[in-house]
This record gives C-alpha cells, sequence and structure tokens, in this order.
C-alpha cells in the first residue's frame, strides 16, 4: 500500500476519533471544539457552507450528551442528525485527506471495466466478498504506470473496514480512491446487470405450427448456452436481499423476457433478458418449481419454490399463466413468483402501524374467547402479516390453534396449520376443524358463502375465529357479507371487529427534504384544512444510496371498525340492504378513524409523502 494511503487512511481514522468537549477561548469563555486534524476538516466545512457553525456546536453537544456510546464520527453525525449534505460532506472529506476522487464517464461505463471489477470480486472468498459489498468497496482499475497496485473505490473512505478488505484483492499495493454515492450506485447496479447477463447467440426456432411441441434438446441447449439457470439464481437472490415482494418475469417476444422486481409495492424494471428465448426463460423456473409442467403452455398453473439463500431458507409461490403475442405462432407465459420469508420474531401488533386507540380496541377484540376478526383490504397491504401478529398475541399452549390456508404463507410455531389440496377443499377443511377441538382458528379468506357460513358458525359456537375480505374500506365488509347471503343479526353478532388496512412508503429518513412548493388546493382535496395544516411539514423524496428514489420500506394505517352496541344495533335494523354510509358516519362519530385521516397523521409525523397518501386512500 502506498505510503500516502496509509497515511490518510491513519490520519483521517485517529482525527475523527479524537473528540474534546470543551476549550478555553480568546475571551475566556468554554468553546466546543475538536482535536487538531478534525478542526481543520470541520473548519473546511464551514468554509464552504457545506455546515453552520451552529451545527457544529450542536453535533458536539449530541456526541456528548451520549456519554461515549455514540460511535459515529462528527461529520456523520452533521449528516444524520443535522441534516448536512453528504455527497458535499464526503466530497470535501477526500479532498481535505487527499483521497483521489474518481469520476464516472458520463457516457456509460465500459464494459472491460465492469468485467474487470467483476471478476475480482469472484475470485474472492464468499466472506470477504459479502463484506466487500457492506462495506461499499469496490476494486476498480490498475492503477496507470504501476501493475502491482490496485485502485479502490468507496463513497465512505473514513470506514476502518476498507484497508482489511482491501489487502484480500491479491494485489501487493492498493490505493483507496473516493468515488461519490450516485456514481458507486450506478457502478453496483451495472456490475449485478453484467453477472446476471452473459447472454450468448442462440439458432433461430423456426415454429411449424401453433401446437407443435417444443424439441427438447433445443431448448435445453438454450439454456445451457444463455447460462440461463445461473441467471435465475442470481435474480432470485437480488429479489430477496433488495426486500422485493414479487418478481415479475414478463416476456416481450420471442426472444425478449423483462425481470421486474416490487419493492415498496411498486413494481421496477430490473433487468431486461435479450437474444434468448423466453420459453426457455419459463422453463427453468418451472424446472425448480413443484407442482409445474415445463412442456405445459395452454394453462395456468401454480407451483411452489424452496430454496437457501444468505444460509435462510426462502419460498416463492408461482404463478403461471399464458399469454397471447404478436407473433401467434409464439407461446409465451408470464411468471409471478411472491417471495414468502419467515416472519421475523420482532412482528407484534404493538408495532403493525396501529396508532393508540385502534391498538387497545383491536387488543380487546382478540382477548375475547369467541368472534370473528376480519382483516379487508387489496392483494398485498399486509392482511396477513397483521393476522399473524394478531395469532401470536394470543398464543397459549392451552389453546389449540388451527389455520386453514392456500397457500401457507407463514409458518407459526404452536398452530396446526392445514394445506389446502386437490383432495381437501377449503369447506371441507373448516368442517373438519370443526370436529377437531379448536379454541382458535384463522380462515385464509372468506371466499364464498359457504366459507362465509362455516367461519359464521365456527364464531357462534365459541371459537375465536380470524379471517380476512376483499373490499375498500372496514364498513364494506358488512354489506359483502350481507351480499353473500348472511342474515344481519349473525352479522351483527358473530363480528368482533373489522380492520381495513393500506400500506404507505415510507420517506428516506437520511435524504428526505421539507416541500415548499405545495399548493393550498392541494391540501384542501385531501380534507387537511388551513388550520389543520398550521405548524405541520411535509417533506418530498430526492433520493440516495440508501434507498429507493427517496422512499425506504412501508407503514400500515388502519380502520378500525370495533362492534359497539350502537353499531350492532344499526346492522340488526337493517331491511333489504346494508346502510353502508349509516354504519360510516356512527363509527367515525363514536371515534373510529379512517384510512384518509391515518395518512394524514403519518403526514404529520413526516413519514410519509402527500403523494402516497392521497393515491392510496379515498376520499371521507
Amino acid at each position: 500500500m502506498p505510503v500516502s494511503a496509509e497515511t490518510n487512511m491513519n490520519s483521517a481514522s485517529e482525527d475523527s476519533n479524537k473528540l474534546s468537549t470543551s476549550s478555553e477561548s480568546s475571551n475566556g469563555k468554554k468553546q466546543p471544539f475538536i482535536a487538531d486534524g478534525v478542526t481543520g476538516f470541520i473548519e473546511s466545512l464551514i468554509r464552504k457552507n457545506i455546515v453552520t457553525r451552529e451545527n457544529v456546536n450542536g453535533a458536539v453537544a449530541f456526541k456528548k450528551s451520549n456519554d461515549g456510546n455514540e460511535k459515529r464520527f462528527l461529520f456523520q453525525i452533521l449528516i444524520d442528525e443535522f441534516g448536512a449534505n453528504r455527497e458535499a460532506v464526503y466530497a470535501e472529506f477526500a479532498r481535505y485527506y487527499s483521497f483521489k476522487t474518481i469520476d464516472l464517464d458520463p457516457s456509460g461505463i465500459e464494459r472491460e471495466r465492469i468485467q474487470f471489477i467483476n471478476r475480482i470480486l469472484a475470485g474472492l472468498p464468499q466472506k470477504i466478498h459479502e463484506t466487500a459489498l457492506l462495506n461499499k468497496v469496490l476494486p476498480f482499475q490498475v492503477a496507470d504506470g504501476d501493475s502491482s497496485k490496485l485502485q479502490v473505490v468507496t463513497p465512505d473512505p473514513s470506514n476502518s473496514e476498507i484497508t482489511t478488505i482491501a489487502r484480500a484483492f491479491q494485489y501487493p499495493k492498493h490505493e483507496i480512491c473516493y468515488i461519490s454515492w450516485n456514481n458507486y450506485d450506478s457502478l453496483f447496479r451495472e456490475l449485478i446487470a453484467d453477472s446476471q447477463s452473459r447472454p450468448s447467440k442462440a439458432s433461430s426456432i423456426e415454429y411449424l405450427d401453433e401446437d407443435q411441441d417444443v424439441q427438447i434438446d433445443e431448448l435445453d441447449e438454450e439454456i445451457r448456452k444463455g447460462h440461463l439457470n445461473e441467471m435465475v439464481d442470481n435474480f432470485l437472490a437480488d429479489a430477496v436481499r433488495l426486500n422485493a415482494s414479487d418478481i415479475h418475469i414478463v416476456p416481450k417476444g420471442a426472444r425478449k423476457t423483462e425481470i421486474h422486481f416490487r419493492i415498496d409495492g411498486r413494481l421496477s424494471l430490473w433487468q431486461a433478458i435479450d437474444d434468448l428465448r423466453a420459453d426457455a426463460v419459463a422453463a427453468v423456473i418451472k424446472d425448480i418449481a413443484k407442482g409445474t409442467d415445463r412442456f405445459e403452455r395452454n394453462m395456468a398453473q401454480d407451483g411452489f419454490v424452496q430454496i437457501t439463500i444468505d444460509n435462510k431458507i426462502i419460498r416463492f409461490r408461482v404463478s403461471i399463466i399464458p399469454l397471447i403475442g404478436k407473433e401467434l405462432k409464439v407461446k409465451l407465459e408470464s411468471i409471478v413468483l411472491r417471495v414468502l420469508r419467515d416472519p421475523e420474531s420482532s412482528i407484534t401488533i404493538d408495532n403493525i402501524g396501529l396508532q393508540n386507540e385502534a391498538l387497545e380496541l383491536f387488543k380487546k377484540a382478540i382477548s375475547k374467547p369467541y368472534g370473528i376478526v376480519i382483516l379487508t383490504g387489496p392483494t398485498g397491504c399486509g392482511k396477513s402479516t397483521t393476522l399473524l401478529a394478531a395469532v401470536r398475541a394470543v398464543m397459549n399452549p392451552a389453546y389449540n390453534i388451527i389455520t386453514v390456508e392456500d397457500p401457507v404463507e407463514y409458518f407459526i410455531d404452536g398452530a396446526r396449520q392445514v394445506k389446502l389440496n386437490p383432495k381437501l377443499s377449503f369447506e371441507e377443511a373448516l368442517r373438519a376443524i370443526l370436529r377437531h377441538d379448536p379454541d382458535i382458528v384463522m380462515v385464509g379468506e372468506i371466499r364464498d358463502r359457504q366459507t362465509a357460513d362455516l367461519a359464521i358458525k365456527l364464531a357462534n359456537t365459541g371459537h375465536l375465529t380470524f379471517s380476512t375480505l376483499h373490499t375498500n374500506d372496514a364498513p364494506s365488509v358488512i354489506a359483502r357479507l350481507y351480499k353473500m347471503g348472511i342474515e344481519p343479526f349473525l352479522l351483527a353478532y358473530s363480528i368482533n371487529i373489522i380492520v381495513a388496512q393500506r400500506l404507505l412508503r415510507k420517506l428516506c429518513g437520511r435524504c428526505k427534504i421539507v416541500d415548499t412548493e405545495i399548493l393550498p388546493i392541494t391540501l384542501e382535496r385531501l380534507g387537511i384544512t388551513k388550520e389543520d395544516s398550521a405548524g405541520m411539514k411535509f417533506y418530498r423524496p430526492v433520493g440516495c444510496l440508501h434507498c429507493l428514489k427517496g422512499y425506504k420500506g412501508r407503514t400500515a394505517i388502519h380502520e378500525v371498525l370495533y362492534f359497539t352496541k350502537e353499531i350492532r344495533q344499526l346492522i340488526m335494523e337493517s331491511g333489504s340492504s346494508i346502510n353502508e354510509e349509516a354504519l360510516r358516519q356512527l363509527a367515525i362519530k363514536q371515534g373510529m378513524r379512517t384510512l384518509r385521516q391515518s395518512g394524514i397523521e403519518l403526514l404529520r409525523q413526516g413519514v410519509t409523502t402527500l403523494e402516497e397518501v392521497a393515491s392510496t386512500t379515498i376520499d371521507d
């Protein structure tokens, strides 16, 4: 390693770790300060208007208040806690400590360089490889004029792990260089794309007619030449590591397939596979999925995949449907894989997003010995997670807890879980459960009149029952069940609570900024009056290395309809139809917070944006 790089690292590391709480100023007053080396760096930030002196003093006080438990450097506290511009601070860090800065060519990164980086990374032991990516350290190029020196890039040259990682790259010397966070992100995405897409030209296949079978040897040759098995393994692993909920494999023609990930509720293109047959891509998925036929391309299929990724067992639910394309002689199929992770032990009813009053009502409803608890909302809104939290809350070795689902999304310790199959339908399973001495039953979904009748029967025979339904809000559940044929008196006295749920994307806490350009009419359309908005701060997404276009993660909002005596009486008085609006108004009068009101509360807390609330909820 060059002496200059070693000196830089030692100097930066030692200076950044030194922090005094006060010093004597010329007028005799105590002033916060930091050790000489860091003082120069922080002063340079102040001189260049990257931070203010007030913020520096505040950061020093913040670090002191943590009694030595604060491990972050002072400039990192300025970024994380006082809103300093991350790019500007790290760029000045690199300049001040004489780290070379590498800028990417705006016209694109050379393929040879990408292949060089991937080749170096591939030669590392797995643990070092993972550590390098975790710490955002990448080999970049051999230094000009010195073939024994490797230039290593990172957006955080203050990281003490860099030297250890760089020494594992099998070069006698190395030089640590700074690359901006945005450039690192672009480089990393290019590396992922290159490692996944190594297509080879395959001979064109002539389809003689629509019903002709694909030749097995031709399909296997296409899979082998295109390294499709490795490519599929890679994007499955990427989806899990990026916390995607779904993977969409969409054919765009006979020889083009797009891979989309649904992350935080939004689909985004991850990879395009060109010049490889779309049916070959589909065949690889069918080969690894249980319950699917590789050569059946005219009917919908459902399957299941279970693999180990990063030492964790991950399950995927596979859905395949045939598509029609421009070329009628080519049979295309759309494939969606739902990522099913084992539930985290930290998921409880206290941290799923229920606000104070709603949380108390929910706890009250699930603590009753019988009755139905219904979660409602669209597909993918987190109903299963909320049900899991509810079941965990009532879990007791003295109870016989049985679940009936299709498919089983979460494995719940302490519950007996029934998986449906061609010989065991939903109705048959529920009838069997009635004879299986249950205390608590979770029914995956109330699908029709038969399922609803059985769920009602379970509730009326002294069982606490959890289930889901697809409606837009909580009062709509009553109308839906009534239209299925359930009598009003059964609805009134068998249901404990109905919870409507949605998921909103959360703003990235690192890069969000205050939005000063919101028009009053925008607030009015959301039902936020001028008085309500007084003192509120609204934020907008920016985007950084740690998030996806300014958002990171999701949180739930809820509309909780608890069945009081008045609600039950109103349902009992229903005639030929359920008056949803009357139910809604009575519930609001009794304290129910609508989905939109719950979303506005998150706006007050700076958790999400106006756009998220407007797109996810409807007018009250």
